[in-house]
């Protein structure tokens, strides 16, 4: 293993390890920074961590029945106690592990308890992640200055939402244009239709409480449009096998869409099993020239050599390679004179979850099993401050038919079993929460000075937690979500608060984050690092405070915004 406190610029291997720019990360934000930056023609090198995973080649279970798999799908005991952390990801099972990080392979030290979830492969977490793609609103961008509980973003609504448009359209999002202010409507294939339960709650959470139950804004391609068959993806067949990897690219991912998109170009070069030790910065020219890098399976370290660089390895990796990425000019990690580098990690409440049962609508189906959810979209502290805790929450919902338990089957053998079996249960619905939490400087990460990763890494030490804040929304939320349901005629419901540890939402944020002061941040209006501004970081690092919408959708939109600004910069000779 090489000495990495001792790298050095390898001169020789310059001019050939050069390229315009280069992008640390393939998933959500690191693939749109690969198509935008190689349609506008940069030589563009995309350094990922992980294996190489190519569309439809690499998805072996994509095409597979429960009965094909050795488990059914289950995960083996043997795997589970391997793996503690990973096993608890949403979407985890025999059939998507691939796609997940081995625990022993990647230690990181929780400081407080932290379920660090990774996909480290091309196309990274883009190809398990959960797909909703509802806009953030100005209320969302503005809420932490107007109320008082954090920084404002050095941009609004107004700034970003033709780049949501421009995301939008080339990444195919189904929706309705549903006029809801807390959540923008924006280019949107054809919706999912309600089903009749679900159309049930829509109408009496409208007449009861004037909230909105509307269907989700979800990437998936549910009417394809010239540019996506351009991609070579095709309608999504609602088979609910979407962390496998779609054969069909359906749903979108790095690897279906905007890697193929930006090798077509010619200007793509991938270098997977490229683990990034740091950002190398150049004292006399004042600037960053390059990417340091341990060979994940040679453990030889390299470096790379480009114009500009973009940093999207996932928010807490992002966060670890600026920290590692010391120098003369930056010795606490690059940009950070604020000494804010790390601090207000920031994440999702996911804890408050309820199911019920609906008597009633036995005489109806659905025609399929769609791969989105309901949303009710946030009500909570949007136009004024209404509650005894900050920020707001949105609900994600749907109605279901319960299978039938074989007690209440009889015969259970032969052609009557298999007839009794079609048919279908009761109803039932459920609800669960995304809540923003409030960016605080105490929940952080830092670098240990002791333990240390296979490649010489220092490791990630976790130091994040729940407030007071956060249980009053989770009781907030399990108080309304019932009282929801009981006016639907909702029976049994159960009610829980998970208590799960932060990181399990896997959405994490912060740490780079943006603001108009150097004082108070790392980051400027445009994603570059207010010290060192061709270095840019547009993954969740970059987030200021969480919002109540999804994050990932916003990533894909700040990182286009982000290009066109370095390629424009680039061109005047200012980067």
């Amino acid at each position: 293993m090489p000495d990495t406190s001792q790298l050095h610029i390898n001169i020789n291997g310059k001019e050939a390890n050069s390229y315009d720019a280069i992008v640390i990360g393939s998933g959500i934000s690191g693939g749109w920074a690969a198509k935008e930056l190689c349609e506008k023609g940069l030589k563009t090198l995309v350094l990922e961590r992980g294996r190489d995973v190519q569309h439809i080649k690499d998805y072996p279970t994509a095409t597979l029945s429960r009965w094909e798999l050795p488990h059914r799908g289950q995960i083996t005991q043997q795997t589970k106690t391997n793996n503690p952390l990973i096993t608890k990801a949403a979407g985890y099972d025999e059939s998507t592990q691939h796609f997940f990080v081995q625990d022993k392979d990647h230690p990181y030290i929780q400081e407080k308890p932290f379920d660090w979830i990774r996909g480290y492969q091309v196309g990274g977490k883009s190809l398990t992640w959960g797909r909703a793609c509802a806009r953030w609103s100005e209320y969302d961008f503005t809420a932490p200055e107007r109320y008082g509980y954090g920084e404002r973003f050095p941009i609004g609504y107004n700034d970003i939402k033709d780049w949501y448009s421009h995301v939008e359209k080339f990444m195919g999002v189904c929706g309705n244009r549903d006029g809801i202010p807390s959540m923008p409507d924006g280019e949107f294939l054809t919706a999912y239709e309600l089903n009749v339960v679900e159309k049930h709650l829509q109408k009496v959470i409208k007449e009861k409480f004037n909230r909105h139950y509307v269907s989700g804004r979800w990437a998936h391609i549910s009417d394809p449009q010239p540019i996506h068959l351009q991609q070579g993806r095709g309608q999504c067949m609602n088979r609910n096998l979407c962390m496998r990897g779609c054969p069909l690219g359906g749903y979108f991912s790095s690897n279906s869409s905007t890697l193929p998109w930006a090798a077509k170009t010619g200007n793509l070069t991938i270098r997977p099993h490229s683990v990034v030790h740091s950002i190398i910065y150049d004292e006399q020219k004042q600037k960053a020239i390059g990417v340091r890098v341990i060979d994940a399976q040679t453990k030889e370290a390299k470096e790379y050599f480009a114009k500009i660089i973009f940093v999207n390895a996932s928010a807490l990796n992002t966060n670890l390679i600026l920290l590692n990425s010391t120098s003369q000019r930056f010795p606490n990690g690059l940009g950070n004179d604020s000494g804010l580098l790390g601090k207000y990690i920031c994440f999702h409440n996911y804890r408050g979850s309820m199911n019920g049962e609906v008597e009633g609508f036995e005489e109806y189906y659905y025609k399929v099993s769609k791969p989105v959810e309901c949303i009710v979209a946030n009500f909570r502290n949007v136009e004024k401050q209404e509650t005894d805790f900050k920020g707001g929450y949105v609900i994600y919902s749907g109605a279901y038919r319960e299978k039938l338990n074989d007690e209440n089957i009889k015969p259970l053998i032969g052609a009557e079993y298999k007839e009794a079996i079609s048919e279908p249960g009761k109803w039932g619905v459920y609800m669960y929460m995304q809540g923003e939490t409030i960016a605080k400087e105490r929940n952080h990460v830092r670098l240990s000075n002791e333990e240390k990763d296979q490649w010489g890494i220092p490791l990630l030490i976790t130091s994040v937690d729940y407030d007071e804040n956060d249980d009053k929304m989770v009781n907030d939320f399990l108080q309304q979500g019932k009282a929801m349901l009981e006016a639907a005629g909702v029976k049994n419901i159960e009610m829980r608060d998970s208590m799960q540890a932060p990181g399990l939402d896997i959405h994490e944020m912060g740490g780079v984050r943006m603001g108009a002061d150097p004082k108070t941040s790392l980051l400027n209006e445009w994603n570059q690092l207010h010290h060192c501004k061709n270095v840019f970081v547009t993954d969740g690092a970059c987030m200021t405070s969480t919002g109540s919408q999804s994050p990932s959708i916003l990533y894909m939109a700040f990182t286009a915004r982000a290009v066109n600004h370095a390629v424009e910069e680039l061109k005047k000779g200012n980067l």
